[in-house]
């Protein structure tokens, strides 16, 4: 058995490196590493890709990584929430790559990556700008977009229980894209509310099976990301 537990947050992203692609899992702030998040922002790791549901809000956790010029590009479906006021600024001055993928359509390229699908065809984003430059085939008389799958170097990812193996469960919806950002990611790096004793967890209820899984920090007590924003809180 190996145990994949760490003591800090710091030790769990060390190996992150410069112009490395990382999922980061999350739905807004439900499900967000932010612990990982700044402490990756504290390391100082450059040029990164990161493949997200959005772009952060305020100036805290994904948010602040991108306005610490420390992202290249982002892959996501929504690059401007309510709270958003980083992104949108270095977009506009040219300062930051994105790319728009459909939410539906992004779930599926990382599940597929997980998967070993390299490729799949959706109609989705036919007849958009979406679909510019991608191949279409039509199939039974409908068209449809081409589309890969998305793999990462690594994922950062927010569970609600673990042990030290690395099963993983998650609270609610909190759940979101955390299980097929696991599969899709080379290394695996979780935060974790709690980390129980092996066995504790039924194995029933295990959601992300330690297969996937690299390295445990426990962080007991996570920040509340719209906590924060309404504090005026400015990360780092």
């Amino acid at each position: 058995m190996i145990d994949k537990q760490v003591r800090t947050v710091a030790e769990a992203i060390i190996d992150i490196f410069d112009g490395a692609t990382v999922m980061i899992g999350g739905f807004g702030e439900a499900g967000s590493p932010t612990e990982l998040i700044h402490a990756l922002i504290d390391q100082g790791t450059k040029n990164l890709t990161v493949i997200n549901n959005n772009t952060g809000n305020g100036e805290v956790g994904l948010a602040a990584l991108i306005g610490n010029d420390q992202v290249n590009k982002m892959i996501c479906s929504y690059p401007r929430s309510s709270h958003s006021k980083v992104f949108p600024e270095l977009y506009r001055d040219g300062r930051i790559e994105l790319e728009i993928v459909p939410q539906g359509t992004l779930a599926e390229r990382i599940r597929a990556g997980g998967a070993g699908i390299p490729a799949f065809y959706t109609a989705t984003t036919v007849d958009t700008p979406l679909a510019e430059g991608k191949e279409v085939r039509n199939i039974d008389g409908r068209d449809y977009v081409l589309e890969f799958g998305l793999k990462a170097d690594f994922a950062l990812i927010k569970s609600q229980q673990a042990d030290c193996l690395g099963n993983l469960t998650y609270n609610k919806t909190a759940r979101n894209f955390n299980p097929i950002m696991c599969t899709a990611a080379k290394t695996t790096i979780v935060q974790t509310r709690k980390l129980v004793a092996i066995g504790d967890i039924d194995p029933e209820q295990v959601i992300t099976p330690n297969v996937f899984v690299d390295c445990v920090v426990e962080v007991t007590n996570p920040v509340v990301e719209s906590d924060l924003i309404a504090a005026g809180v400015k990360y780092p």
